[in-house]
């Protein structure tokens, strides 16, 4: 097992990629508490954490608590709860931050970080790109099935904060382009989540359809968020067409968040993926038919789940 300098450090929103940094985190000798839903957090305290990954399997010792208070004397907090939930989430843990804390958003999405820094002024909120392809398995449980990358923004803290990660096992850089890199794995969530969560399908098997066009539904999907983002002052490399299909390759048994949301009758950060780029599109004068209709169906579906579950 992994040993390193100590810091303490609160997980809020302990779902698959909370808990897989956070497992990391705790095995490489940290103090750190998982904030999350009673089911994982009665798990964690009976058995620990059961961190299953590429390389290991192991159980972890780990605090775990459902309750946002158990952020007060966290040096850093780990922000992993769903776009959905980012005001409600920093509202509730607010009050029972460390003056110090630096919050570190780990979402999905572009705007994350710029709503929490509006709600935490006193505090250091730093956006985070996540590349990791993980889910909980069962109460307690995270799956890691690949990757595992954090990109983060400049700050006077961030050199630390990355050398702490990269001695943990979660492979972390500092980039002046967060903002970009955002924008990038937007598109790539706009792509695979709506397929993936409309049809329960993996990365891999949403790809390996010869009989059907999907490359071209990608193609679509890639281009109208190329433009919006364009309009919106980003530029994005043109090879991100390559990227997308390149993604499945990389993660062939992943099924999206989107998908997991709502095979476990949840509702979905759709409006934050796809839905995002359709309202920024409306707000800039652009059309966006395809992504407006997968974020329509993902809605409609996530209408029935949520009243079904």
């Amino acid at each position: 097992m992994l040993k390193t300098g100590h810091t303490k450090i609160a997980v809020m929103g302990a779902g698959a990629v909370g808990c897989y940094n956070g497992g990391m985190l705790a095995r490489a000798g940290h103090e750190v508490v998982l904030i999350g839903r009673p089911a994982h957090v009665q798990a964690i305290q009976a058995q620990g954490l059961l961190l299953q990954t590429q390389s290991f399997t192991e159980r972890v010792a780990v605090a775990a608590s459902t309750e946002p208070s158990a952020v007060q004397g966290a040096q850093w907090v780990l922000f992993c709860v769903k776009s959905t939930d980012t005001e409600s989430a920093a509202r509730a843990m607010a009050p029972h931050l460390d003056p110090g804390a630096i919050v570190l958003s780990l979402q999905n999405g572009v705007d994350n970080a710029e709503r929490l820094q509006a709600l935490l002024p006193q505090h250091l909120v730093l956006p985070a790109v996540v590349y990791v392809a993980a889910e909980m398995a069962g109460p307690g449980h995270v799956l890691h099935r690949g990757r595992g990358e954090l990109v983060l923004a400049p700050s006077p803290a961030s050199a630390d904060i990355a050398a702490t990660l990269q001695a943990a096992g979660i492979p972390t850089q500092v980039s002046d382009d967060v903002a970009r890199a955002l924008w990038s794995k937007l598109v790539l969530n706009c792509a695979y989540n709506p397929l993936s969560a409309l049809t329960q399908l993996s990365y891999g098997e949403i790809v390996l359809s010869p009989d059907l066009p999907v490359a071209q539904v990608m193609d679509d999907i890639v281009r109208e968020c190329l433009v919006v983002a364009r309009a919106s002052g980003v530029e994005l490399p043109e090879n991100l067409y390559d990227s997308v299909r390149q993604l499945a390759a990389s993660m062939p048994t992943q099924t999206s968040s989107t998908a997991q949301d709502l095979a476990r009758g949840r509702r979905s950060e759709i409006d934050h993926l796809n839905g995002f780029i359709v309202r920024r599109g409306a707000a800039l004068g652009l059309d966006t038919p395809v992504n407006r209709l997968l974020h329509t169906l993902v809605r409609l579906l996530e209408k029935r789940v949520v009243q079904n579950g």
